[in-house]
């Protein structure tokens, strides 16, 4: 399958309230950037961030050492048409996460809903290699997947549901689990989706 085609697509039809993932405020997300001790003066890459409002609210704080990496060149034009002047300020990666990207390391790497639509040993492999090449050590990762309980599928796409745990082990001893919590996701038509989200140092 055609990836980035297939995100394009969901973007160039739907409306941010036409699909699932949809958050007004990111709250979650900033709660545990919070606790990472994020600042004015933090790098921080978010991947998948497509037409997420993180980077509002970031943007907003005043950082401005910021990358923005997504599949879908459509999400990314979404955002920065959103953003107006301030979409200068960000850096703009359209690129699947897995495929050929680079960034100089950052302090967080940010992940709302991505790692779990890797469903193969490889895709995930590279994933991980890219986190590992971006992400300082004594830096954090904070991923967000479905829960155990959450949905099997997203968009029409298989995913791999997590537990805290799970996904400690996919990320391996490099990364210890320093938060996590289960968070009850609704959707803009007011449905339930289970979530966790995991916040790892990185300690080698």
């Amino acid at each position: 399958m055609d990836r980035a085609a297939h995100w394009d697509t969901v973007y160039s039809t739907k409306t941010d309230r036409d699909v699932s993932w949809f958050e007004a405020a990111p709250e979650r997300s900033l709660h545990m950037l919070d606790a990472a001790g994020v600042s004015a003066s933090t790098c921080i890459l978010d991947v998948g961030g497509g037409d997420s409002r993180l980077v509002d609210q970031l943007v907003a704080r005043g950082l401005t050492c910021l990358a923005v990496l997504d599949i879908s060149g459509e999400a990314l034009a979404r955002a920065r048409t959103r953003l107006g002047p301030a979409a200068s300020v960000p850096t703009w990666i359209e690129s699947d996460v897995t495929g050929v990207w680079s960034l100089a390391p950052v302090d967080v790497g940010h992940d709302r809903a991505v790692f779990h639509f890797l469903t193969t040993r490889e895709d995930r492999a590279s994933y991980l290699a890219h986190l590992h090449e971006t992400l300082k050590v004594g830096g954090t990762a904070i991923v967000a997947t479905f829960a155990l309980d959450g949905p099997e599928k997203c968009s029409g796409l298989p995913v791999v549901r997590y537990s805290p745990d799970t996904l400690a082990a996919e990320l391996g001893p490099a990364f210890e689990l320093a938060e996590a919590a289960l968070h009850l996701h609704t959707t803009p038509w007011g449905a339930s989706q289970s979530f966790q989200y995991s916040r790892f140092r990185r300690v080698r």
